[in-house]
């Protein structure tokens, strides 16, 4: 299993943006399982979780690792998936909907651990917006990085990030001035 997979192909965001195939994904980030113990957990009978699982090993998110007996078992082809893709008017609403939830969830660990926040809303809109230009403008390096096949561990690509969002810090200022007014340091 490789750490880290860059996705550019807007073709495989469909796939994975379906919400059953994305429940399939967080569940095998846990362990190799069966489509028997899947359809279970997820409640969905096995024939539904075979075709969603098969369309994840076409696009090459998860293969199968094991079996017993008649069951095969399936992972995850890496521990950490990383969208990047243009513009694509089929994806721009899930990758909409992922950003909201994760600017939400950057709110909560800002309050879980003990940050003043002084305007849930606009700091949510903010990060959502923050999270968005950073995305947009990292693109083209990370699709480069991506198309040369460069594999990436989870502390390189932490560090990569880090380093992209320096780049673009100075275009960001007044955003960072606005943040800096809705938490408490």
């Amino acid at each position: 299993m490789r750490e880290v997979i860059i996705i550019t192909d807007p073709k495989t965001v469909k796939v994975l943006s379906e919400p059953t195939r994305f429940q399939i994904l967080k569940l095998l980030r846990e362990r190799p399982m069966s489509v028997n113990e899947l359809s279970e957990l997820l409640e969905k009978d096995r024939t539904t979780v075979y075709r969603h699982i098969k369309a994840l090993e076409s696009e090459g998110l998860v293969e199968e690792v094991d079996s017993h007996g008649h069951e095969r078992i399936y992972t995850r082809t890496a521990r950490m998936f990383l969208i990047k893709v243009g513009q694509d008017e089929s994806i721009a609403e899930f990758r909409q909907s992922y950003l909201q939830v994760e600017a939400g969830r950057l709110v909560e660990i800002l309050e879980k651990s003990g940050f003043t926040i002084h305007d849930r809303d606009a700091l949510r809109a903010l990060i959502k917006d923050v999270l968005d230009l950073i995305e947009l403008r990292s693109q083209p390096i990370l699709k480069r990085i991506s198309e040369a096949g460069v594999e990436l561990n989870e502390v390189e690509l932490f560090h990569l990030l880090n380093m992209l969002v320096f780049i673009q810090s100075c275009e960001l200022c007044e955003h960072a001035k606005r943040a800096m007014e809705l938490v408490s340091l």
